[in-house]
């Protein structure tokens, strides 16, 4: 053979090699998300085989989960704060959830410089996957956990200009170095559900709060008369045989809207729920994102409202006040306060905000985003001043003489059928004037709002100012 046809054969296989080289390592890197997304791929493990996961990170840089050896020298994932970030960062054992869902094709993707995974990859060694850094802060997280004590529920806490979540607690909880050994148990632990993310999953009557949603609509169907709208409550209003009474059976005498709000006078809000447009009111929902896709990556369960024309009066009452057959998520509620905090302007609801290599070169950053204006800045500057009246005056006027201002609206909503239990409810923000935080609070079976949440979203807005 000629020298000249022994450098062809030679350069022809050295093609074959590269070319063969650079589809494994796109197999590998680039096509890892269809490979992991692919619900007919049982390819996961073995892209595990392949990339040792990567790390994720609190906003101040402390590691929230990471690969580790056990005593025994076998790989193991640990989370040092065990039960703390249990449901926000997740598992990444019998399936994956919360961060470590989101960001999982991230975390099994190594953008180590290429002549390293390949060096790596023609040796057998798995190379290290990228590092995922989140908004969340241990010191808010630490106060949410706290604030909700023993009680079943869940806590959001998200900046209010960008949407990102910088604490998100649910209990029950548990232990994610444990999910293995204890799958068995807790996964079918249908009284406690530790699983279940509250805070985005768990399905709840929003009570009173939902008159944000009532009171938005009243302002937007009477532009120029609701500020002279006029009630007399006497604790109880009954129509066609339908009956709601105010809470605890309170009787608030003469209010005008901004006092119904404050107060939170159901009687008032029926009267007020009975005169609105339903299919304008349905309107209002679908834009505020009931039963609709929420912006965000975590896990959820889409909030539900089934008011139409056909519904009767006794449904309207009961939805107008937020009873009856009406759901939301504490995340919804939250993402629904943010954007009133934020002139109206609802952000995508953002744990992950940079990833990096292993060597911390930037991949990535994930820049807050705007995902739909749900009402204009006027109409959201009006909201704000009946929200904050809530805080000074009203049902959340524990918050007055506090360094800081809040604007919100505390929530009881009754469940079961036992008259007076009710879960307790809060969602707010500071400062009303230059939102820095929200703050969502459900407590279950926790009593009225200004009973339990209030005091929880309290502690976590004294936690952020370093009160």
């Amino acid at each position: 053979m000629k020298k000249r046809e022994l450098w062809t054969i030679v350069y022809i296989f050295l093609g074959i090699f590269i070319a063969m080289s650079g589809f494994f390592v796109y197999s590998v890197q680039l096509g890892a998300r269809s490979v992991v997304n692919d619900s007919h791929n049982t390819r996961k493990k073995d892209l595990a085989k392949q990339v040792i996961r990567g790390t994720i990170y609190a906003a101040d840089g402390t590691v929230l989960a990471e690969e580790a050896l056990n005593s025994d020298g076998k790989e193991i994932r640990n989370y040092p704060y065990k039960e703390l970030f249990a449901h926000v960062v997740g598992y990444s054992q019998m399936g994956t959830s919360g961060v470590e869902n989101a960001a999982d094709i991230d975390l099994l993707t190594s953008n180590a410089p290429v002549s390293e995974r390949l060096k790596k990859e023609m040796a057998g060694v798995r190379n290290t996957g990228d590092r995922i850094y989140t908004s969340l802060r241990p010191d808010l997280q630490m106060a949410a956990y706290r604030a909700l004590g023993s009680y079943r529920g869940a806590i959001i806490v998200m900046e209010a200009k960008t949407g990102r979540i910088l604490a998100m607690v649910s209990k029950p909880d548990f232990d994610p170095n444990t999910v293995s050994e204890n799958w068995a148990a807790i996964s079918s632990d249908e009284e406690e559900s530790p699983l279940v993310n509250r805070a985005t999953q768990g399905l709840y009557p929003p009570g009173s709060i939902f008159k944000i949603v009532t009171l938005y609509e009243y302002m937007r169907e009477n532009p120029d008369t609701y500020e002279s709208y006029s009630y007399d409550c006497t604790g109880k209003i009954t129509v066609d045989d339908a009956k709601v009474e105010c809470y605890h059976g309170s009787v608030h005498g003469h209010e005008d809207l901004l006092r119904s709000f404050a107060d939170s006078c159901n009687t008032s809000f029926t009267n007020i729920g009975l005169s609105l447009d339903i299919p304008d009111l349905t309107d209002t929902t679908d834009r505020f994102l009931f039963g609709r896709v929420l912006p965000t990556d975590l896990s959820y369960n889409r909030s539900r409202f089934s008011l139409n024309s056909a519904s009767d009066t006794n449904e309207i009452m009961q939805t107008s006040i937020g009873q009856g057959s009406t759901l939301v998520t504490p995340l919804h509620v939250a993402l629904i306060t943010q954007a009133i905090a934020n002139d109206g302007m609802m952000m995508r609801a953002q744990e992950i905000v940079k990833k990096t290599n292993y060597q911390g070169t930037l991949i990535k950053e994930y820049e807050p985003e705007e995902y739909k204006r749900i009402m204009t800045a006027g109409e959201a500057a009006s909201m704000k001043q009946y929200m904050r009246e809530v805080c000074i005056t009203g049902t959340g006027k524990k918050f007055k003489g506090s360094s800081y201002a809040v604007a919100g609206k505390t929530g009881s909503a009754e469940f079961g059928n036992i008259k007076g239990m009710s879960h307790s409810w809060f969602t707010g923000f500071s400062d009303p004037d230059d939102p820095d935080i929200v703050v969502t609070v459900i407590m279950e079976n926790g009593g009225s709002g200004s009973e339990s949440a209030v005091p929880a979203a309290q502690y976590i807005f004294d936690s952020y100012y370093g009160i």
